[in-house]
Parts: structure tokens; C-alpha cells; sequence
């Protein structure tokens, strides 16, 4: 139960707001916090010394972000489709583009591997859209969960058999690989094998009824219903007990490893994502929609 997993006296504190629609929360070890705001065109930085910052822009539009092994940034940068990598004298370079000779889709979201391997999602339309990238045509007629190796550039398709994957993270043993999928409110797992396969696709946990995309914006089939009126799977991160935090209808579902659901961290807007960070890991910081949030936990995060 959320009791074993959030303080009692725990609340939701707004760190910063006025963004555009804010996205992919990464901690750094050296004590700050890096996210997105996507149609802001910018990512932040946060530390609890100096406040709020701009750490680059343009940004490319990017969304998710994640740090390697070199605690180098990664990026999904929508304006080109790409995954990048900051090196430490500050120059970007691709770490992904295309797929068969094609040009992705539109990055969205990322999860290192112990490995170092870079695994992503890449749906349709998302950053090929004006508000969220550059309208374009796709080049790839499917949606798909890649895995690249960051040193070579090669990128392996794991699996099209997801809609429209968003949310990517593993469990803390790397064994298990989650995906989420907006349209149909669902989170799926995957068995991570040799050579990074992916087998036993499997349900975890459908969140509501499939919703619909319409001129960029979530349509949900029971409106009527208070808890679907907004929020739907996007962001999520395991914690160090394997449990699954996706953002969902009203806030955050926090789900046990089996399936069930736990709770839901309600949040004043829609929640994109999520990470742990703080002084000793437990604290999370949660991006919805003009504004990022922290809530202190019992837990730290996986991976």
C-alpha cells in the first residue's frame, strides 16, 4: 500500500510553474535536477541552492531525458527525430536517427541498460506535429520500442507491437522491461533475454479504456468518469522494490510488480513523468503539465 511507500504527512509541492507542458525529469548526482519543457523549446536545471535555470535551449524540442553510465546527457529531441548524447566539452552529437535507412519517428522517452545500451519509444505522430516538433511526413509506417548501442549507433527494433509506446523503464534486477501505451492505457512487460530480445509480452495493468488521438489531444471513452478526465500512461520509473510509478488518469498509479494497484498520487494537472533524486534519493520529482512538483518518499528508485 502507498502507506509503506510515502510518509503519512507527505504532500505535493510546487518547486516552479508557469512552463508549457514540462517533461523528462533526470537527477544528477552532483545534486540537480535536468527536464524539459517541450513546446518551451528548453531544458532546465533545478538545485535547491540556486533555484530555477536554463541549461540549454533550443533544445530540439526535447522531451525525455536520461543520464549514462559517464553520466553524459541523453535527450529525445523531437525537431529531429534523434537521440543525443552532450558530451563533457559540451558538443551534441546523434546517438540514434534512423531505423533501416529511415528517419524515426519522434523519440519520446528512454531507459539505460546496465549495459549501456539505450533503449527508446517512438511513436506517431508526437514530434512530427507544430506543437510538439516540426510537422512532417513519417518516414517509418509503424510505431516502435528500438535499442541502440551508444558507442556504434546500431538501433534494433525489440518490438512494434505496441500502439503507441510512451513510458520505458526496467525493473531493478534490469530482467524486466516496461512499456506504457497512451491510446490504450495500458502498461505491457516484456522478459529482456539474450542479445536484449524481448519475449513473454504480457499486461501488467490497463489504467481505463482505450482513448483516442484527436488533432493532438486525448479524447477518453468514459469522460463522464471523474478519475479518467485527465491523465493517461506517459512517464514512469521502478522503484527499488520493483514496483511500477506511471502517471495515469488523476496523477500517478503506483503498481506492484504482480499487477495490482497500490494507489494514486493525485496531482493537480496532468503528470508527464517522474524521477528520484534529493539528497538521499527519495525524494520525487514529478513534471505535470505547467509545473514541477516534489514529494518526499520512503523509497528510492531503480536503475
Amino acid at each position: 500500500m502507498l502507506s509503506e511507500l510515502i510518509p503519512p504527512n507527505a504532500t505535493l509541492e510546487v518547486l516552479e510553474s508557469g512552463f508549457g507542458f514540462v517533461e523528462g525529469p533526470v537527477w544528477h548526482a552532483d545534486g540537480y535536477l535536468l527536464f524539459s519543457d517541450i513546446p518551451g523549446d528548453a531544458i532546465h536545471r533545478w538545485d535547491a541552492e540556486d533555484g530555477l535555470s536554463v541549461y540549454r535551449r533550443p533544445s530540439g524540442m526535447a522531451n525525455g531525458l536520461a543520464f549514462d553510465a559517464q553520466t553524459r546527457l541523453l535527450a529525445c529531441e523531437h525537431v529531429r527525430s534523434v537521440i543525443t548524447r552532450t558530451e563533457p566539452d559540451g558538443a551534441v552529437e546523434a546517438v540514434a536517427s534512423h531505423f533501416g535507412g529511415k528517419e524515426l519517428n519522434s523519440p519520446n522517452d528512454l531507459a539505460v541498460a546496465v549495459d549501456g545500451t539505450v533503449w527508446f519509444t517512438d511513436p506517431h505522430p508526437a514530434g512530427r506535429t507544430a506543437a510538439w516538433g516540426v510537422e512532417r511526413e513519417a518516414e517509418l509506417d509503424f510505431c516502435g520500442v528500438f535499442s541502440a548501442d551508444a558507442d556504434t549507433g546500431d538501433v534494433r527494433l525489440a518490438t512494434d507491437a505496441v500502439a503507441f509506446p510512451n513510458g520505458i523503464c526496467f525493473s531493478p534486477d534490469g530482467r524486466t522491461l516496461y512499456v506504457n501505451d497512451t491510446i490504450d492505457m495500458t502498461v505491457t512487460a516484456f522478459d529482456v533475454g539474450d542479445a536484449n530480445a524481448l519475449h513473454n509480452q504480457r499486461l501488467l495493468i490497463r489504467q481505463a479504456e482505450p482513448a483516442k488521438l484527436v488533432d493532438g489531444k486525448l479524447v477518453f471513452a468514459d469522460s463522464e468518469v471523474n478519475e479518467y478526465d485527465f491523465g493517461a500512461p506517459d512517464g514512469m520509473k521502478c522503484d527499488q522494490h520493483g514496483n511500477v510509478w506511471c502517471t495515469g488518469p488523476g496523477g500517478i498509479w503506483v503498481i506492484s510488480p504482480e499487477g495490482e494497484r497500490l494507489g494514486v498520487i493525485e496531482t493537480p494537472e496532468f503528470a508527464a513523468n517522474l524521477t528520484w533524486g534529493g539528497p538521499d534519493g527519495t525524494t520525487l520529482f514529478v513534471t505535470a503539465s505547467s509545473a514541477l512538483l516534489r514529494l518526499e518518499t520512503l523509497v528510492r528508485g531503480a536503475l
